[in-house]
């Protein structure tokens, strides 16, 4: 097979999503967007096309797996990416996911395939931001679930497919002020911020990027034979970005609870980050009561937290829209005994020793909050309520094993 380059957009703002594909087509000559359009579910089959700048190259179908319009979409993306890569005709294969397909899952099944990914981009209307992260309503009301089973809200899915990539294409909205584009910017500080505009959204116009490209490379230092028909470079920050290329196990580890690379403190045009850190378990009756209150004070909140009932147990915290995830993400290192460390990837270790405590080791709370409008004191105040008070932290972890197990229910114990 040919050398065959995957680039990933995805996103719930469709013309955003739109815009960015159509970018990457008219940049990166030899270019096709595959799409899946699981819309179609319903019927029974999932639509594939082929497009370039051009227009449709190619069409099929392929039958729903288990009754999963993603399961069908897993099935049949690796197949058609070779089959590109075999006829070494295309230089990069944009794979343009539907609403609600995470980019993470599917950079996983392409990778896997023997497939390079080159790029993940999630596409974003910023005027959109804070309406999708407060929109608790499951997917399957929207009738964007790609499953009988999917039991995502609009809110959550949206959350990850913004923190999973690397890259945003962001589109140039009118409707969008400087709270809007702060938000942006500390939901997700590293990521690099391209914009697009709705000119790119075929028949919108040729208003594009005109960053020049990188100078080339320096000649080989060994005898090589040029390719006859060499490709012309890709035009923009965004093909670049979409070619720069990706590192699949990285991103996975960077989106654990044990080693994410959460948002740090920031308040600037009404948005605010509070990073609240902690090294005392929380009282998992007190904190259960809490939990709404905790929950909605935020537009996203995410991180790691330490019940003192459960004092082995890394639990991870996921909220947006006002529902909250909570679930197991396996023991603290400090829980192990010394010869299970050998099994613990480094990126996981490496975490735990940056945040180590003599007592304690990496037990902790690391919750992060980041919302417009966030009432900080409110917040940390009701958080320290429900850590344990300094008679409770002081029977020891014996008589903390002893406190009722308020969580049990949501971790499915």
């Amino acid at each position: 097979m040919s050398d065959l380059s995957v680039a990933i957009v995805a996103g719930l703002h469709a013309e955003a999503r739109r815009a960015t594909v159509a970018r990457l087509l008219h940049d990166v000559p030899g270019s096709v967007v595959l799409h899946h359009d699981l819309a179609t579910a319903t019927a029974g089959t999932v639509v594939r096309t082929v497009r370039d700048a051009t227009g449709i190259l190619d069409a099929g179908e392929t039958p729903l797996v288990n009754d999963c319009a993603c399961c069908a979409l897993r099935e049949d993306l690796v197949p058609e990416l070779r089959r590109l890569a075999r006829a070494g005709k295309v230089r990069l294969a944009v794979v343009e996911l539907w609403d609600s397909v995470e980019p993470k899952a599917m950079a996983e099944v392409i990778s896997a395939g023997g497939l390079t990914v080159t790029g993940v981009i999630t596409a974003v209307d910023p005027a959109l931001l804070l309406p999708y992260l407060g929109n608790g309503d499951d997917l399957a009301a929207a009738g964007l679930a790609a499953a009988a089973t999917d039991e995502r809200t609009i809110a959550d899915t949206f959350a990850r497919q913004l923190e999973y990539a690397p890259v945003l294409a962001v589109l140039d909205s009118e409707e969008a002020d400087d709270e809007d584009r702060e938000l942006l910017g500390q939901l997700h500080p590293t990521a690099r911020q391209v914009p697009v505009r709705a000119a790119d959204l075929p028949g919108g116009g040729d208003d594009h990027d005109d960053t020049p490209a990188p100078a080339p490379a320096p000649p080989p230092t060994r005898p090589s034979t040029p390719h006859p028909n060499p490709a012309p470079p890709p035009r923009g920050v965004l093909a670049r970005a979409a070619l720069a290329g990706f590192d699949v196990e990285a991103a996975a580890a960077a989106q654990h609870p044990a080693c994410a690379l959460l948002p740090v403190d920031a308040d600037a045009h009404g948005v605010t980050t509070l990073v609240w850190h902690r090294r005392r378990p929380f009282h998992s009756e007190r904190l259960y009561a809490a939990l709404e209150d905790i929950t909605c004070a935020a537009a996203r909140s995410r991180g790691r937290f330490w019940l003192a009932d459960k004092p082995d147990s890394l639990l991870h915290w996921d909220a947006a829209g006002g529902a909250l995830c909570v679930e197991s993400a396996g023991p603290w290192l400090a829980s192990l005994p010394d010869a299970a460390w050998e099994l613990v990837p480094p990126v996981r270790r490496a975490a735990a020793a940056l945040d180590w405590h003599p007592e304690h080791g990496d037990c902790c709370q690391h919750l992060v909050f980041t919302s417009p409008g966030l009432d900080r004191d409110g917040l940390e105040r009701l958080l320290e309520s429900c850590l344990l008070t300094d008679a409770e932290y002081a029977a020891g972890r014996a008589a903390w094993k002893r406190l009722p197990p308020a969580f049990d229910t949501l971790l499915e114990i």
